[in-house]
Order: structure tokens, then C-alpha cells, then sequence
């Protein structure tokens, strides 16, 4: 459990909660869960580093579950495993954030795991 030290003012605090929980918006509308994260780290991430490190793993969770389901599609088709492995996504992308959020709400770093780590 690492926790974030640098300019972690309140307001900034709450932009990375936002940034976690707004990932659930992919439950409603399919893409608003990527691009309000993406808009918040773009914005904001030159300013605090608790923003950018945030909003990377974020996006990189983002990212590996797109490829996961895009993965998982076929084999409904090939195997029938595809449905639970879109079960699995669905339960990760529902459950992750919550926690992230959490974390991120105690001052606290929260690494996604399963996530490949394509944005440094």
C-alpha cells in the first residue's frame, strides 16, 4: 500500500476519485467510462503527479479490458468460454473501480491488477 505524498491538495483528491468512478459510466454508455478519465488526466496531469499516475493506470485498465473483451468475442464462437470471459470483464470493470475510488478517496495509490502497463 503505497501512499501518495506529493501536492495531494482536496480538490485533487476528489479529481482522482472521479477519475476511478467515473469508469462505471462504461456500464451505462459504453465509452464515457474512457473518456471523462481521459479528459480529467490530460487536463490535470501536468499539474500534480498523483493525477498522472492515476489517470495512466487508469487508462491502461481501460485499454487491457477493451482487448480482453475484443479477445473474448471469438471465443463465444470457438469455445463458449467468450461468455464468461465477458462475465469476468464485466465483473472486473464493476468491481475495480469501486476500490480504486476508495483507495484513491484514503490518499492512496491503487495499481489495477490484470492490467498490461502500456502507458508509462
Amino acid at each position: 500500500m503505497e501512499v501518495l505524498n506529493d501536492s495531494n491538495t482536496k480538490s485533487n483528491s476528489q479529481l482522482v476519485v472521479i477519475m476511478h468512478l467515473s469508469q462505471l459510466l462504461n456500464l451505462v454508455s459504453g465509452l464515457g467510462g474512457v473518456i471523462v478519465p481521459l479528459v480529467i488526466w490530460l487536463s490535470q496531469r501536468d499539474r500534480d503527479t498523483a493525477i498522472d499516475r492515476h489517470g495512466k493506470q487508469i487508462m491502461n485498465f481501460q485499454i487491457t479490458m477493451f482487448l480482453a473483451a475484443i479477445v473474448s468475442i471469438p471465443c463465444i464462437f470457438l469455445f463458449g468460454l467468450g461468455i464468461l470471459m465477458l462475465l469476468g470483464i464485466g465483473l472486473l470493470t464493476l468491481v475495480l473501480p469501486i476500490i480504486g475510488g476508495i483507495k484513491a478517496s484514503n490518499g492512496e495509490y491503487f495499481e489495477y491488477p490484470f492490467t498490461l502497463q502500456l502507458i508509462k
